[in-house]
């Protein structure tokens, strides 16, 4: 370089450094040098060996969470750990089991089904249909989790034969039609879809516009889908497998539209073949669950037997008479819903199993909706025609609300792994893609949100119409007096069960009221009754919203009030008040609506660290209560660098 030329900036920088360097005493320059040295590698010590004996038995909290039925669980869990169908791999030292999510679209299908017949020929299925009272129909369900826990198309492929299509015949037909086809289901002679959704009607089945009209001269009914946003879409098992279908469509008879009825019709023959006037098309490849042959359907007016209507509701005589066992149209089609109904329970109940801040409140979460999805399936085992509403009110506002909070728990489940977090193997990544369908799957999360506001308000208005008290649903404590909430909350008091409760109760109290006034009001101004209901759509999101949460922690208090004094009992009070603390802390209607002061909700949110801290060195034994095998874990859950290390060939 030309000395006459002025330095560069880069050439300055590099003076200063070395003028900087050679003023260095030799103290320094030692410091500087250990500080360049390379640091220790990291390494992997499995939790077990840093956290302290748990403090309580983690069998007894599995049985509070699962509920029923470990034994059965356990089975199942073996069951598909020792058949190559669940493709097992070794990583990290471990042995584990799980889809091959680099199959194509048609090889995961194949596989699925590969895996559905091997369930079979184990006795898996052994009464799911066959076997009456509510302990059978409770085993049913705890198989269903375990399958779910290993693939999510699984648990749907299984679940739409079972529980659309069994449910179906079994709950809308008669004795003609369980000894027809309920036995052959069961067994898998043949294989079941449910044809309810429509291009253009999704949650709104009532305007579904499959048309199916009574032919007298041939005592047949005539089903034709009659445009293109008819046509059955996102049909589970069309594509490629299954050989039947319930029909949902609009029954014609006379000119005259008797609404929503579901019929049976064969799709496919023994060999596989498409029936006549039937075209079915591939909804194709998904975001996730690939492993489901989604199809599309269009009848071109094809014929079924007048037997072929599930008649328990309604019938149709050979002469055209229609004759029905419900008046009402309404409940009616309410009834002609009813196998959504355990679709709706399942999908809740499963969606409870999927840093300290960020996690132990989402743990807190899980346990008390693991009570909650318990309650809702002995309820609904136990179910008479006195409870239909109810179920269906519980039912919907869970499964919204668990499903929402599996999607939440997924994505920070999936930020709090960094990186490893999306990698395949680890299945954070597929559960969100998998279970992201669990939103609008059974009904639109939103949709059945609405519902559980407009049947409170239902109620409120039938209870001050007849003066009588409130009775169902956890409203009792509309009944008494208000509570009222302390101007200053203390860490005791925010622990306390009966404050928690109070809190809640006085939320929902309040939103109810708010609620219908204000529809009320639009009612006065000349609105109908769905626009003002409409009108009032952000009342009646944190109607629903309160409405579970207080729903939640009743049910859950029911459950700790029978564990007896001791150290599990304690665990479930820290659970209990991270959940009511973390809905203080999320939702801003506490505050919107005066339920609490600002320094309330201030000591509420401290009061979240403080829990964190005193339930961390439980959190590995919480989570071993939830009774999932290794094998139906990740690389990611034991010693992730063993298993990314070169010599374990993973790639």
């Amino acid at each position: 370089m030309d000395p006459s030329y002025p330095p560069s900036a880069t050439a300055r920088r590099a003076a200063a450094i070395a003028r900087h360097l050679a003023g260095l005493s030799p103290r320094d320059a030692a410091a500087v040098a250990a500080a360049l040295e390379p640091s220790a590698c990291l390494s992997y010590a499995p939790p077990e060996s840093s956290e302290p004996a748990p403090a309580f038995s983690p069998l007894e909290l599995r049985s509070l969470l699962d509920g029923h039925h470990l034994r059965e669980r356990d089975w199942a869990f073996r069951a598909m750990e020792e058949s190559p169908l669940f493709c097992q791999r070794r990583s990290g030292g471990k042995v584990f089991v799980s889809p091959d999510y680099n199959e194509g679209k048609e090889g995961q299908r194949e596989a699925t089904m590969r895996r559905v017949g091997y369930l079979a020929r184990r006795g898996v299925f052994r009464g799911w249909l066959t076997e009456p009272g509510p302990d059978a129909e409770l085993r049913k369900l705890a198989l269903l989790e375990c399958l779910g826990m290993y693939d999510h198309s699984l648990a749907i492929k299984i679940g739409v034969h079972f529980f659309l299509w069994g449910s179906a015949i079994k709950f809308l037909g008669t004795k003609r039609h369980h000894d027809k086809w309920l036995s052959d289901t069961e067994n898998y002679v043949i294989k079941g879809c449910f044809s309810m959704t429509e291009l253009g009607h999704g949650s709104n089945v009532r305007g579904i516009e499959t048309v199916a009209t009574y032919d007298i001269k041939t005592r047949e009914f005539v089903i034709n889908t009659p445009c293109e946003s008819a046509q059955k879409y996102w049909i589970g098992g069309a594509a490629n497998h299954a050989t039947h279908t319930i029909v949902f469509a609009q029954l014609h008879i006379n000119g005259r539209n008797e609404g929503v009825h579901a019929f049976v019709a064969q799709i496919r023959d023994e060999h596989e073949n498409v029936m006549p006037n039937i075209q079915i098309a591939d909804c194709g490849h998904k975001i996730g669950l690939n492993g489901v042959d989604n199809g599309r359907i269009w009848f071109n007016n094809i014929r079924v037997p007048r037997e072929n209507l599930l008649n328990l509701v309604a019938d149709v005589l050979p002469d055209g008479q229609y004759v029905s066992t419900i008046d009402d149209p309404d409940q009616r089609f309410a009834a002609f819903l009813s196998p959504l109904t355990l679709g709706r329970v399942n999908i809740a109940v499963n969606a409870v199993y999927i840093s300290k801040r960020r996690l132990l409140p989402l743990l807190a979460k899980a346990c008390l909706m693991s009570s909650a999805g318990n309650f809702m399936k002995r309820m609904y085992v136990k179910r008479t025609p006195e409870l239909n509403k109810s179920i269906h009110i519980y039912s919907s506002a869970l499964k919204a609300t668990l499903t929402w909070q599996n999607m939440t728990t997924l994505q920070e489940c999936r930020e709090a792994c960094g990186g490893q977090g999306l990698k395949t193997e680890n299945r954070i990544g597929i559960f969100k893609a998998e279970f992201d369908v669990q939103s609008t799957f059974e009904g639109d999360n939103n949709v059945l949100m609405q519902q559980v506001s407009k049947a409170l308000y239902a109620e409120f208005l039938t209870a001050k119409r007849k003066n009588q008290p409130f009775k169902g649903l956890g409203l009792e404590h509309l009944n008494g007096p208000c509570p009222v909430i302390p101007d200053y909350l203390t860490s005791g008091t925010l622990r306390s069960s009966s404050f928690q409760m109070d809190l809640l109760c006085l939320r929902e109290r309040d939103l109810l009221k708010r609620f219908t006034t204000e529809v009320s009001n639009y009612l006065a101004q000349g609105e109908n009754r769905e626009k003002a209901l409409m009108l009032s759509y952000q009342l009646a999101e944190d109607l629903a919203r309160a409405f579970t949460e207080r729903t939640i922690l009743q049910i859950f208090l029911e459950d700790e009030k029978n564990i007896p004094t001791g150290s599990l009992k304690d665990i479930l009070g820290l659970l209990r008040s991270l959940y009511v603390m973390v809905c203080i802390d999320e939702s801003a209607s506490f505050l919107r609506y005066g339920c609490l002061s600002r320094e309330n909700v201030a000591a509420a949110r401290k009061e979240v660290m403080t829990l964190c801290s005193e339930l961390r060195p439980h959190a590995l034994a919480i989570v071993s209560s939830f009774g999932i095998p290794d094998a139906f874990l990740s690389p990611l859950a034991f010693d992730w660098i063993e298993a990314n290390a070169r010599s374990s060939g993973n790639e």
